[in-house]
């Protein structure tokens, strides 16, 4: 099996915002970099910043959905967040932090928790899962899952890090506790990953309009990718090879 990847991107701010990159240099046990470095707390969070804490502590897409349509562009120790429906907004997450929240207020829906604070735990990027993941995302499986709904999806409701082609569909749930290697990087496959409601969001309007997890389930299940960690750091960039070692 060789496959080969077709894009990456990172999440600055966990569920605020995507970002495009070429290349990444991984390190062992750490998320990718520059991956949910951020993320943000509502008033009902106990997440302190002093570490990992499950993803029902943050505003995200399942809740509200309209953040699905953000973008990021990182620059240093800045961030550009754009949103269809706002005017871009150019902040330091570590020390502006009010000006994101007043930008991101209209986005929340009027029943769901104030987005109260921007924490960050210093080493670990906040993903999902209670390991430092990276998530693998099949080609082959999204275009199953647009083509079970009659819809042209984008790859942007999964959320992904490190997309893949030229592989049969779901073929990356049998790598499960396997060693995969991609670029000069060597991870071990460790979870599926179960989805949420953030999928059924349309990233280009932040609008509920697909029924993806009605879709997955007819396969038997919610999942979409799986989560790997990153046991040889290196260089991974677009166009490399994944081969199941």
């Amino acid at each position: 099996m060789t496959a080969e990847v077709t894009q990456l991107w990172r999440h600055p701010i966990k569920s605020h915002g995507r970002e495009a990159v070429e290349t990444v240099t991984v390190i062992p046990g750490q998320t990718m970099p520059g991956d949910r470095v951020w993320a943000v707390a509502h008033e009902a969070s106990k997440a302190d910043g002093s570490g990992w804490v499950p993803c029902a502590n943050f505003s995200r897409g399942a809740k509200a959905p309209q953040l699905m349509a953000i973008s990021a562009l990182s620059d240093g120790d800045t961030l550009t967040v754009s949103h269809p429906d706002r005017p871009d907004l150019t902040f330091a997450p570590d020390n502006e932090q009010q000006a994101f929240l007043d930008w991101v207020k209209p986005l929340m829906p009027a029943d769901r928790a104030t987005s109260a604070r921007i924490i960050r735990v210093p080493g670990r990027g906040m993903t999902d899962s209670d390991f430092p993941s990276i998530s693998l995302c099949n080609m082959a499986s999204h275009r199953a899952v647009g083509q079970k709904l009659g819809q042209d999806l984008s790859i942007h409701r999964w959320r992904g890090n490190i997309w893949f082609d030229d592989m049969p569909l779901w073929e990356e749930f049998d790598w499960l506790g396997r060693e995969v290697q991609i670029g000069e990087a060597v991870f071990s496959v460790r979870e599926r990953i179960t989805r949420c409601l953030a999928t059924t969001a349309n990233p280009d309007t932040g609008v509920r309009d697909a029924d993806t997890l009605g879709a997955l389930e007819t396969w038997g299940h919610k999942d979409f990718g799986v989560y790997a960690e990153v046991l040889k750091g290196g260089k991974i960039s677009v166009g490399d090879k994944v081969e199941l070692l």
